[in-house]
């Protein structure tokens, strides 16, 4: 579990990656994106958050496989086949059927990784609409957020693994091969366009007459998945689809969409759309559309705050009126000429009521001073009364300093006089109040206990949502392991094949040598004892395997090649050849003649001695 110093470093960590290399991971679920994070740092041997984030500032190489962790990118072909072949039975046929036969076909497949499910959408609308209506009416917008799994997908190339979900008939038709390699058809192809996109700060594509995102959602927590799904649903047709993965239920947003099948994860749009949908839909606005608007919108600000049905005035920090609008004018009889003048020179200032000492106050306390009621007498004997408020005002784009006050003053007098009468109606009406305030009382206290019972439901009903989520990236993590762990075993199983066969090929030239092989290692113990060797002296492989060469008793004369086999394992004598007299394993006596040669490894050092015995023919005179 982590403490609140692990997380803020963790949230300082995210910021960083926005900051330096645009990706924005604020939006993700906090457990599942700190279990990845953590993966990456154990390759290194790194425990602690504050120090990856130390690593990866200095190794900028770090990036890359940093976000290959994150961004699992398991994909494949026909991932759960009864949900596609639904899709292409029921839905896409009833999508071309509501379009006119030349009306162009748009699909955005978010998430795409390494592109399987695109060119998936790709066979389907080719198989519905023919080769040729496909290529002049369907446009594919595959799109992701890792620019490395979008180059693998561009290529269009897979292994013969990759595609054993598609039929051998699908395959012939849709892939040639080159090599040990399926690569998807160019002239399709080309309706596949790939690019980098975000979904969290991104506009999206729009248009759309189907909008695939399977297994993409669950990554993000619950606010950064309800602004996506308003995109989704502003980003599809009337009569568009969106299908999503299994793990993905849609049970809270039934305001944006609806299911048509639920079992597989297939929903339309709502048609309606409010104002806070439409916010959520909108990219954030350019520095230079700013900079275009500025003069208007401070125009606009100025006309209505001197429209303002309620008097108002601004007081900067060195005590001169900025500003009145028309209301304050009108109600004190300030022109234009007061403006810039210091208050004090102003009847304002003490009339209705003293400013000065409140506007000091409110500079003190930093907060809102209110006093209400306060009474103003007008010239006609007629009895104004005000309620007054001082707000300061502070700079919250630069340092937080004091910018001066803003003092609005609201005429209540027709509220204060009809709070007497109120008063005596509402004497009358106390009596009946209490009466029904007791009913209410009870019906509330009910509605509370409905209301709390529902809320734990819904809580409930997040949290088994939240579970299966995590599940399912579980899940996803456990199949990215099991491919790598397979990839290991397959270069694994293919070295011990390839050693085997060399061991044989050794086995074979030491087998067909006429002269004994014997190999010793920096100890002086058997290495190697080819068949010529047992010829000679009567012993087997077995028998002298790691047994010291020294203590063999067999009739020839080990204590002689002592010195020779001890000179070569130091490098005095790269190579040296002697005769000497033996006795071979029929008792009989021989001249042998031995070479001394070092075993030299890859690293040019020295692991043993070959020794090569030939017998050599007596020469009688």
């Amino acid at each position: 579990m982590t403490n609140n110093n692990e997380e803020r470093v963790f949230e300082e960590l995210l910021e960083y990656l926005k900051r330096s290399r645009g990706f924005d991971f604020t939006g993700y679920k906090r457990s599942s994106l700190m279990r990845r994070v953590r993966k990456q740092m154990h390759s290194h041997g790194i425990n602690s958050f504050e120090a990856y984030l130390d690593y990866l500032q200095v190794h900028q190489e770090e990036f890359l496989p940093l976000f290959n962790t994150i961004l699992i990118n398991v994909t494949g072909f026909f991932r759960d086949v009864n949900a596609w072949k639904y899709l292409q039975s029921q839905i896409i046929p009833r999508l071309i059927n509501n379009k006119s036969e030349q009306s162009p076909i748009r699909v955005w497949s978010t998430g795409c990784a390494s592109g399987e499910e695109a060119y998936i959408l790709a066979i389907i609308l080719a198989e519905i609409l023919g080769v040729e209506q496909f290529r002049q009416r369907v446009k594919i917008y595959a799109t992701d957020v890792d620019e490395e799994a979008l180059n693998q997908a561009r290529h269009a190339s897979y292994s013969d693994k990759d595609v054993e979900a598609i039929s051998t008939e699908l395959q012939e038709r849709y892939f040639e091969v080159m090599g040990n390699r399926y690569v998807f058809r160019p002239d399709l192809r080309r309706a596949v366009i790939f690019g980098r996109h975000d979904l969290v700060r991104d506009a999206p594509i729009s248009r759309l007459d189907l909008l695939v995102c399977r297994n993409t959602l669950m990554y993000f927590n619950a606010e950064t998945q309800a602004k996506i799904l308003a995109r989704f649903r502003f980003a599809l047709n009337d009569t568009g689809v969106l299908f999503l993965g299994k793990a993905e239920m849609l049970l809270t947003r039934t305001n944006l969409f609806i299911p048509i099948s639920l079992q597989h994860r297939i929903f339309s749009r709502v048609s309606k759309t409010n104002r806070r949908d439409r916010r959520l839909l909108l990219p954030l606005s350019v520095e230079e559309e700013a900079n275009e608007t500025l003069q208007r919108y401070d125009r606009i600000k100025e006309i209505a705050f001197d429209v303002a049905p309620v008097a108002q005035i601004i007081v900067d920090i060195d005590g001169k009126l900025v500003s009145a609008n028309a209301s304050a004018r009108s109600m004190f009889g300030i022109n234009l000429c007061d403006l810039d003048r210091p208050l004090q020179d102003l009847q304002i200032s003490y009339r209705p009521l003293e400013l000065r000492s409140l506007i000091e106050q409110a500079y003190q306390e930093c907060r809102t001073i209110t006093i209400d009621d306060v009474v103003r007498n007008l010239p006609d004997n007629q009895t104004q009364y005000l309620d007054v408020r001082i707000n300061s005002l502070e700079d919250n784009y630069g340092n937080g300093e004091l910018m001066g006050v803003s003092i609005t003053f609201t005429d209540v007098t027709r509220y204060h006089s009809l709070q007497t009468e109120l008063h005596q109606a509402n004497q009358e009406l106390e009596t009946a109040n209490e009466e029904l305030q007791s009913s209410n009382e009870e019906l509330e206290t009910t509605n509370e206990e409905l209301q709390s019972t529902n809320e734990e439901l819904e809580t409930t009903n997040e949290e088994l949502q939240s579970t299966n989520e995590e599940l399912e990236t579980m899940n996803e993590e456990l199949h990215s392991t099991n491919e790598e762990l397979q990839t290991i075993n397959d270069e694994l199983r293919l070295r011990t094949f390839e050693l085997n066969q060399v061991n044989a090929f050794l086995k074979s030239i030491l087998a067909s040598l006429k002269a004994g092989v014997i190999v010793v290692d920096p100890q002086f113990n058997i290495l190697s004892w080819n068949k010529e060797a047992e010829n000679l002296w009567g012993l087997r492989t077995e028998e002298v395997q790691r047994q010291s060469f020294f203590s063999l008793d067999i009739g020839l004369p080990v204590d002689q090649m002592r010195e020779p086999i001890r000179n070569c394992l130091l490098g005095l004598e790269q190579q040296q050849e002697v005769i000497i007299e033996a006795i071979n394993r029929r008792g009989k006596s021989i001249q042998c003649r031995v070479s001394y040669n070092p075993l030299i490894d890859a690293e040019k050092e020295c692991q043993g001695v070959i020794l090569l015995i030939e017998e050599v023919e007596l020469e009688f005179v």
